[in-house]
């Protein structure tokens, strides 16, 4: 099939004693990012040959058709399903692939998500969300995983003074009500993707607070660092702070955006000596102030639900590896990866609650930063629209004008102030009626739903404290 969907299901017979899960960025973007598909095919030759194999891998800035079916064909013995998500005016980017046959896909639109203005940067026009999977993995009716992939809008600034960080918040929730849904139904669940924040963020707490997932990496390594020590610095005041090594962001602290071992974040002249075939030496031990983690896999059992109690064996950032014969790093981001077991009996397990475990305070927050962007779109709506009118009266100004022209290239260039600036002026009209106005009526809902579930919060307080 055109998407390297694979038809012809044969059943399950056994549940898998473990599960290899990968998540990785792959910067695909074509026409803008360098090497592109030789990098990709190398990608596809990496998750062929890994050890252990993968089970699940969910892909992202994987944008073209091309790139994704040369990693299906050379990964196709062992993941032969997969699926390639349509969205947006460019896609979305987004791909998953796995050992088991995917029963239902779907691919989920964020309501909020970026502005058409920004065109530079492209979050709105790739109609970014969230690539939905159930993947049957076993013969019981339990026996599923329930995989979302995505990648939150990207920070342009520094939190919170990121204009975007509404966006995100709103994505955050969004992806969380999924995987929540999906625990309800029952079944296991992982969410994949570049999250674009560091942990225990807004969108981050909010995540976990809303789903009964968790962060695979920080249940393993709990004191892991929450973002780069180069924001560590900003939030202390300048203050000195203990800056890990390159090593040890890889190992400890699971930084797989700006390490010091990727090439993409080296300096100009360093990248043009590696095209030149000079390649330079990074030392493990050097202080890494910038390396940061933005991917994850976040996980729920279910098993109360499921009869399966998984167990996280590992997890440790992948794909650090160099293209054989470029030289350079496979991609701008490394991969998470982690393998989960299945234990013989659930012990102590207790069902997840499906209550907020969000304070009342995470939600006021919430709230004051919808109604702070509210104010802000509101004005931008007035804006683009007051620059439509604005353009119409100098567009007829501009005509009536140039029935008094002395000259012809007078007349001409009236004519071409007037059609430039009419046509500014629809382009803006068009934003200020219509975009605005969706995007106003998207953060009406996502306000009202964080209402309920400010309410729902401060009843379990009132609860708790009765108690």
């Amino acid at each position: 099939m055109a998407d390297g969907s694979v038809t012809g299901i044969a059943p399950l017979l056994e549940l898998p004693s473990s599960l290899r899960v990968i998540s990785l960025n792959c910067w695909g973007l074509k026409f803008i990012s360098k090497h592109r598909h030789a990098r990709l095919v190398e990608i596809g030759h990496q998750l062929a040959t890994a050890s252990p194999p993968p089970s699940i891998v969910g892909l992202q800035e994987c944008w073209t058709q091309e790139d994704y079916l040369a990693i299906r064909e050379l990964t196709k013995h062992v993941l032969p399903y997969g699926k390639f998500y349509w969205s947006g005016i460019f896609g979305g980017g987004l791909a998953i692939l796995s050992k088991w046959p995917i029963e239902e896909s779907s691919m989920y639109r964020y309501p909020l998500n970026g502005r058409p203005a920004a065109f530079y940067r492209g979050d709105w026009y790739v109609g970014k969300g969230v690539a939905c999977a159930r993947i049957r993995i076993g013969p019981g009716r339990k026996d599923v995983v329930e995989v979302f992939c995505t990648h939150l809008h990207a920070p342009y600034e520094q939190e919170p003074n990121d204009s975007y960080i509404c966006h995100r918040t709103a994505q955050a929730w969004e992806i969380a009500k999924l995987m929540r849904h999906a625990a309800e139904r029952g079944h296991m669940v992982l969410g994949l993707g570049d999250f674009n924040m560091i942990p225990l963020s807004l969108a981050y707490k909010l995540i976990e607070g809303h789903a009964p997932v968790r962060d695979i990496w920080r249940i393993v390594k709990p004191d892991s660092a929450l973002g780069s020590a180069e924001q560590a610095m900003r939030m202390a005041g300048g203050k000195a702070v203990e800056v890990p090594t390159a090593e040890q962001c890889l190992v400890e602290h699971g930084t797989t955006c700006n390490s010091r071992f990727n090439t993409w974040r080296w300096s100009k002249q360093m990248k043009k000596d590696l095209e030149k075939g000079k390649d330079s030496y990074v030392d493990p031990k050097t202080p890494d102030l910038r390396a940061k983690r933005l991917d994850y896999v976040f996980f729920a059992d279910n098993a109360v639900e499921t009869g399966n109690d998984w167990r996280i064996e590992s997890v440790e950032v992948g794909m650090t590896m160099r293209h054989p014969t470029l030289k350079c790093s496979l991609s701008d981001h490394f991969s998470i990866e982690a393998t989960l077991t299945r234990a013989s009996d659930l012990g102590e397990k207790k069902a997840p609650t499906m209550t907020s475990a969000l304070p009342v305070e995470t939600y006021d927050l919430i709230l004051a930063m919808i109604s702070t962007y509210d104010k802000r779109e509101r004005l931008q709506r007035r804006l683009r629209i007051g620059h439509f009118w604005a353009e119409v009266g100098i567009s007829i100004s501009c005509f009536v004008a140039v029935w008094w022209s002395p000259r012809n290239f007078v007349a001409f260039i009236l004519m071409l102030l007037s059609t430039l600036g009419f046509g500014a002026g629809i382009i803006d009209g068009l934003m200020g009626f219509l975009f605005v106005g969706s995007e106003l009526r998207a953060l009406r809902e996502f306000e009202i739903e964080i209402k309920r579930a400010r309410e729902r919060a401060a009843q379990l307080d009132m609860r708790s404290s009765g108690a």
